[in-house]
């Protein structure tokens, strides 16, 4: 039988209670006091942004106005007298250089006609753009001054863990330096606003003006740009930031070419389903399947074939399709990397000498693409996606989905309701973004006895409005 002194037991104890209280202390350091050391240090690098823009709009020649969808509306609309107008817009940015370059996102600054940064809440300096990149909504600015500044450092986003706490600083309707805290909601997240995405979602409170704004880690380190919120009246407790980490390569090709050089496979892919992973004898479904190949793409000339499906691309496993495209993006433009692809039940690699997006032919045609219109029968309409041009035009919020009326029938429900080029963004309180989303919408109410449907849409002036329409 063990026999334990009463000296051991009181060093076991000692060694035990020291353990747990080290452990104690470890644990309440994850929980911060106050954020306001973090926040005194951090505000002097963040900066409010604000844009004008001239809009010219021709007024109406006639005491009257034309029913909606008439021809003559279009037809003697270029008979009224231009008005200018300017507008203002509002956001947030954070300097990344001592000289005074300033990141935002795009839609911030894009189409203006003066920029004015506002550093620590009073000095203010002209701005001028060094470049943009409308796909990734990242602009990089440039102050006019002679001053230096105090710059904040970028961190490594790969390492941002969900729980973990952050903070954001912006100008929220521009009220200036604004301080909010929460944690790291998700990773990953793809909301339908970009062809690249791979958001932060945070809790930290973000609203309309901190657009560009940082998300900063603990450390101080910026670790997101905040670029979108869901809900129109304020913040609901989700935002989306774009990583450190993939905004960082966009900033360095802005500052060193003014433009992006992204890597270009040259493929249309889709998602690989439970079904094509079966048939095609793959252990799950994962990986990107080649839909089509570009002709004289690199893939082309690398031999890669539709029916293709591509698992790992530079050494990275492809385990979703979406991730190809932001993988591919931040590759360097000519590198010779290894294709993993999965053909005929077994796996062969390719050797494939990277192109660039943004000189292809395949890039190029789908910017030009007008938008496809479709038909909606049970409302007697002709409607398009939203496009990010719509929403730049229209000078919508940057995260507005939904529907343009680009027809209506004499004998459609809508007719007395609503005008060509109102936009459809919600019906029965489900958001709109396709279609699909509406007609299924519209199919649920006529199933009901009431046949009402409640819309909301941005009308002709862009103003928000609520309608409720009798279906027949």
């Amino acid at each position: 039988m063990l026999k334990v002194s009463m000296k051991q037991i009181k060093t076991i104890f000692l060694v035990l209670l020291f353990t747990f209280s080290n452990l104690s202390s470890s644990n309440s350091n994850t929980v911060p006091e106050s954020f306001a050391d973090l926040a005194e240090r951090l505000m002097p690098s963040v900066v409010n942004i604000s844009t004008t823009q001239t809009v010219v709009t021709n007024s109406n020649p006639f005491p009257f106005q034309f029913p909606p969808g008439s021809p003559f509306e279009d037809m003697f609309k270029e008979f009224g007298t231009p008005k200018e107008r300017k507008t203002a817009a509002l956001g947030s940015g954070f300097i990344i250089d001592e000289k005074g370059i300033v990141v935002t996102n795009n839609h911030v600054i894009q189409d203006a006609e003066d920029i004015i940064v506002r550093v620590n809440g009073d000095k203010e300096f002209k701005a001028k753009v060094v470049g943009s990149d409308p796909l990734s909504d990242i602009a990089v600015l440039q102050l006019d001054t002679k001053e230096n500044f105090i710059p904040v450092k970028f961190g490594n986003s790969d390492k941002a863990r969900i729980g973990d706490w952050v903070i954001a600083i912006g100008n929220p309707f521009g009220l200036g330096g604004t301080v909010t805290s929460g944690i790291i909601s998700a990773r990953n997240r793809s909301i339908g606003l970009s062809r690249y995405e791979d958001y932060i979602q945070t809790d930290a409170s973000i609203n309309s003006g901190n657009s560009g704004g940082p998300l900063f880690d603990m450390n101080g380190d910026v670790i997101g740009i905040n670029t979108a919120i869901l809900g129109r009246n304020g913040s609901i407790g989700i935002g989306f930031s774009i990583p450190s980490n993939s905004a960082k390569i966009i900033i360095d090709q802005l500052l060193e070419f003014g433009e992006t050089k992204r890597g270009w496979l040259g493929v249309r892919i889709q998602d690989v389903t439970k079904e094509i992973a079966e048939v095609e004898g793959l252990d799950e479904p994962r990986g990107a399947l080649v839909a089509s190949v570009a002709d004289n793409s690199p893939s082309d000339k690398a031999g890669v074939k539709a029916g293709d499906i591509i698992i790992e691309f530079n050494g990275e496993k492809i385990q979703e399709m979406k991730e190809l495209p932001i993988i591919v993006a931040r590759t360097e433009v000519g590198k010779r990397v290894d294709v993993k692809i999965w053909r005929n039940k077994r796996a062969i690699t390719k050797k494939i000498t990277l192109g660039r997006l943004e000189t292809s032919e395949d890039f190029t045609i789908a910017e030009k693409s007008s938008p496809t219109e479709n038909n909606l029968e049970s409302l007697k309409i002709t409607v398009r996606k939203l496009s990010n041009e719509d929403i730049k035009q229209r000078k919508l919020p940057n995260q507005t989905s939904g529907l343009v009326v680009t027809k209506i029938e004499n004998d459609s429900p809508l007719i007395d309701s609503i005008e060509v080029n109102s936009i459809i963004i919600e019906a029965q309180k489900k958001k709109i973004k396709s279609i699909d989303d509406l007609s299924e919408v519209v199919k649920q109410v006529l199933k009901t006895n009431q046949k009402t449907i409640l819309l909301v849409i941005y009308n002709n002036e862009n103003q928000r409005r609520y309608i409720g329409i009798k279906l027949k």
